[in-house]
C-alpha cells in the first residue's frame, strides 16, 4: 500500500513542545548545528506489516485444455475473477478473488502466509505470467491571487514562491510567469491526479474538477462507507491512537494522524481558479483536474491504483464506467520503499501507448527513489529547497528524471518560511471549512508537491502542442531544465552521492542523482511553442512598479523559432505612452529600461524577428502605483491583488486548518 512520507516519531518530533526545549538546550551546550540537521521535515509515516497475504497476478494469455477460453484476452471479465479456486485447488491453498485490474489480472488473497511467499509460490505455476505482493503505497507530500504574491500580515509572507521567477533568493522558482505569458492552458487537456481525493466544496477549485472516481476497494481503507464508487470526495484519513495500536487492527503501525487532505492540496497545485483575484495561482491555469482518489486511511494498494492509472488514461476497468475524460497527463504523489514489479511495468506500457504521460514524486526518506517513480518511463520529481539544493528530506537517484520545488522551513521551529501553499481543508478528521496551508502548524512540504508542478508544466506543454508523446515531452523538460546551483548554501553542504543505506541530507545535486536539473516552466512552454514559430515573451522588474521607479523590460527569454536565432527587437508603448510611462532605453534591443511618471496602467508590445523572417509580439499590461505619501498611515491602495484587514483577517482565520499532514502521499 501507498502512503504519504512521514513517520509519527518525526512528526512527534517537529511539533512536539518537548521537542523544541531538549534542541534549544542541545544547541545551547554544542553550538549552532548545521541548518540540514534541524529544519523540519515532511511527517513520514511506515508502512505497516501486513496481516494477510494480498497479490496481484497475471495469467498468461493462453491456456490448455478448459482453461483456454479463461485465459484468453477474450474470455469474460466473470471468468477471470474465479481463478483463484482453480489456482487454490491446485496449490493446495485457500485463495480468495479480489477485484480485477486489467484483463487476464486479478488481486488474489490469502490467510497464513505472507504476500512475498504467496507470490513466489503462484509464479510457480505455469499459468502464471507473473505474480507480485499488492502493496501499500503512502502520500509524499503574475496573477491577482492574494496569495501569489508576497504578503504582509498574511502566513507564508513569501506567498506562492515556487511559481515566481528565479532569483539569488529563490533559485528553485519554476518561472511560471514566463509560461503563462505564451499559454495559460486549455481546458480541453486533462491532468488526472490520483490520490486521496479532493475536497470539491473549495472555492478555488470550483468548475476546474472533472467528473472522477473513487478506486479505493477496502471499505476500511475508503472511511467511506463503501468500496469503489463515482464519487471521488476526500472524507478525511485521519487515523486515531487506538486504531494504531489496536493488535491486528487495519491500521495497527500507520501512526495516529489528522487527516491529510492531500489530495486537495496536490490537485490545487496543478488546477486551482487562477486570475480570480481569490486564494492562489496554479501552475497549470486552464487546464482540467480529473480526481481520481486511490489512497485512503493508511494510503492504498498497488492493485487500485494500477487500475486507476489504467481508467485515468481512458482503458476499460471492469466494473467501472468508461472515463469520459481521459487525462494525458497523470500525477502520482505517492510512492514507497522497493523495486518496481511486473505489474507497474505492465500498466504503465499500457497507458503510455495509449498517450499519456506519467508524473510521479521521488519519495521522502532521502535514500533511493520510490515506486513507482523508479519504474521505467515514468517523469520521477525529486524535492529541492528554495536555494535549489536537494531537500534533506527527497529521495534521490539516477531514476529522478528532474527537480522541482518541494518546499522548506530554513529553521526548526516558528514560521515555515518556504513552503508550498495550496488548497486545503481546516478539518483534523472529517471534512471543515476550505483553507490554504501556510506557514504555521499544517506547512506543507515534500516531493509530493514537486510532482505536481512538473504535472502542470506539462499540460501547459500540451495546451500549445497536443501532439507531444510522452518522450517528446519529457525530452523537452530535460533539454530546458536550468543547471543546479554549486554554491550559496552553508558551508557544510557536500555534494549529493549515490543512494545507500544512510539517509542524505541536504546536498549540491548532480545530475545522476537529481535529474537533469531544475524544472523551468518557462523555458519549457517556450521551446514547445517555438517548434512553430518565434516567441516573444519578456520580464517586467518591479511589478507592480511605483510611480518615480525605473522599470526594466528583459526579453532574455524570447526565442526564434526552433533552429534559427533572434535578429531583431522593437519595443513599442501602446497606450500610457508619456503620461504614465516612457521609454529611458533603446527600443531595439533585448532589454530596455522605462520611467514610471504616474499611476495607472500603461501595456507595452515587443515584436521580435528570427534569421527566418518569422515575426512574433506579445503585449502585457503594467501597473503603476501611486507613490506612497510621507508619514501616511495604512494604504488602502495596491490595485486588485491589495488586501484589505477585514479579508486578511478572515484569511487569518481560514489557514488555521489541518495540523500536520501526514504522509500517506509522499509530502
Amino acid at each position: 500500500m501507498f502512503k504519504p512520507s512521514a513517520s509519527p516519531l518525526a512528526r512527534r518530533l517537529i511539533r512536539g513542545g518537548a521537542a523544541a526545549c531538549m534542541l534549544a538546550g542541545l544547541t545551547a551546550l554544542l553550538g549552532t548545528p548545521p541548518v540540514q540537521a534541524v529544519e523540519r521535515q515532511p511527517a513520514r509515516l511506515s508502512v505497516p506489516a501486513a496481516t494477510s497475504a494480498r497479490v496481484i497476478v497475471k495469467f498468461r494469455s493462453t491456456g490448455t485444455g478448459t482453461n483456454a477460453a479463461i485465459l484468453s484476452a477474450s474470455g469474460s471479465e466473470q471468468a477471470l475473477v474465479q481463478r483463484a479456486s482453480t489456482l487454490g485447488q491446485r496449490l493446495s491453498l485457500n485463495l480468495v478473488d479480489g477485484h480485477t485490474i486489467a484483463p487476464r489480472t486479478q488481486v488474489i488473497t490469502a490467510s497464513g502466509l505472507d504476500s512475498t511467499e504467496l507470490a513466489r509460490r503462484l509464479a510457480a505455476d505455469s499459468e502464471v505470467e507473473y505474480a507480485v505482493p499488492d502493496q501499500r503505497r503512502r502520500v509524499q507530500a503574475a496573477p491577482n491571487d492574494p496569495l501569489y504574491g508576497d504578503a504582509l500580515g498574511v502566513s507564508p509572507a513569501t506567498g506562492q514562491w515556487y511559481l515566481r521567477a528565479p532569483t539569488a533568493t529563490v533559485r528553485s522558482s519554476i518561472h511560471a510567469t514566463t509560461a503563462w505569458a505564451v499559454s495559460t492552458g486549455s481546458a480541453s487537456v486533462v491532468v488526472a491526479v490520483l490520490d486521496t481525493g479532493v475536497r470539491s466544496d473549495h472555492p478555488d477549485l470550483a468548475g476546474k474538477l472533472l467528473a472522477g472516481y473513487d478506486f479505493v476497494t477496502d471499505v476500511a481503507t475508503a472511511n467511506d462507507g463503501d468500496g469503489r464508487d463515482a464519487d471521488p470526495s476526500d472524507p478525511g484519513d485521519w487515523i486515531t491512537a487506538t486504531e494504531n495500536t489496536t493488535r491486528n487492527g487495519s491500521f495497527q503501525g500507520c501512526g495516529a494522524s489528522d487527516s491529510s487532505w492531500h489530495g486537495t492540496q496536490t490537485a490545487g497545485l496543478v488546477g486551482a481558479l487562477t486570475n480570480n483575484g481569490v486564494g492562489m495561482a496554479s501552475i497549470g491555469r486552464q487546464v482540467m483536474v480529473l480526481p481520481v482518489r486511490v489512497l485512503g486511511k493508511c494510503g492504498g494498494y498497488d492493485s487500485d491504483i494500477q487500475a486507476a492509472m489504467r481508467w485515468a488514461a481512458g482503458l476499460s476497468v471492469a466494473g467501472v464506467p468508461t472515463n469520459p475524460n481521459p487525462a494525458k497527463v497523470i500525477s502520482m504523489s505517492l510512492g514507497s520503499a522497493g523495486a518496481c514489479n511486473a505489474a507497474y511495468e505492465a500498466v504503465i506500457a499500457e497507458v503510455r501507448t495509449a498517450g499519456v504521460t506519467i508524473v510521479a514524486s521521488a519519495g521522502n526518506d532521502g535514500l533511493a527513489t520510490n515506486t513507482p517513480a523508479n519504474c521505467g518511463n515514468v517523469i520521477a520529481v525529486g524535492g529541492l529547497r528554495h536555494l535549489g539544493t536537494k531537500n534533506g528530506f527527497a529521495s534521490l537517484g539516477p531514476e529522478v528524471t528532474i527537480s522541482a520545488p518541494a518546499g522548506n522551513c530554513v529553521n526548526a521551529s516558528g514560521e515555515c518560511v518556504y513552503p508550498m501553499l495550496s488548497t486545503s481543508n481546516t478539518g483534523t478528521t472529517t471534512p471543515g471549512s476550505a483553507s490554504y496551508t501556510s506557514g504555521g502548524s499544517d506547512y506543507a512540504v515534500g516531493t509530493s508537491f514537486s510532482a505536481p508542478l512538473v504535472a502542470g508544466t506539462a499540460g501547459l506543454m500540451l495546451s500549445v502542442d497536443g501532439t507531444l508523446t510522452p518522450d517528446g515531452l519529457s525530452t523537452r523538460l530535460q533539454q530546458t531544465a536550468r543547471a543546479f546551483p554549486t554554491s550559496g548554501a552553508d558551508s557544510t553542504v557536500a555534494q549529493c552521492t549515490a543512494p545507500g543505506t544512510t539517509e542524505q541530507l541536504e546536498c549540491y545535486c548532480t545530475t545522476s542523482t537529481c535529474g537533469a536539473g531544475m524544472l523551468d516552466a518557462g523555458a519549457a512552454v517556450i521551446a514547445t511553442a517555438a517548434m512553430t514559430g518565434p516567441v516573444a515573451v519578456f520580464d517586467i522588474s518591479p511589478d507592480p512598479a511605483t510611480a518615480g521607479q525605473t522599470i526594466t523590460l528583459d526579453a532574455s527569454s524570447a526565442v526564434g523559432t526552433t533552429g534559427s536565432t533572434l535578429t531583431n527587437y522593437l519595443w513599442t508603448l501602446t497606450t500610457g505612452s508619456g503620461t504614465v510611462l516612457s521609454f529611458s532605453g533603446a527600443v531595439n534591443t533585448v532589454q530596455t529600461t522605462l520611467i514610471a511618471h504616474a499611476a495607472g496602467t500603461a501595456t507595452v508590445t515587443l515584436l521580435v524577428t528570427d534569421s527566418t523572417g518569422a515575426t512574433r509580439s506579445h503585449t502585457e499590461t503594467i501597473t503603476i502605483q501611486a507613490a506612497p505619501t510621507t508619514g501616511s498611515g495604512d494604504s488602502g491602495g495596491g490595485g486588485g491583488g491589495a488586501l484589505s484587514w477585514p479579508w486578511a483577517a478572515g484569511l487569518a482565520v481560514l489557514l488555521l486548518g489541518w495540523a500536520g499532514l501526514r504522509r500517506r502521499a509522499q509530502r
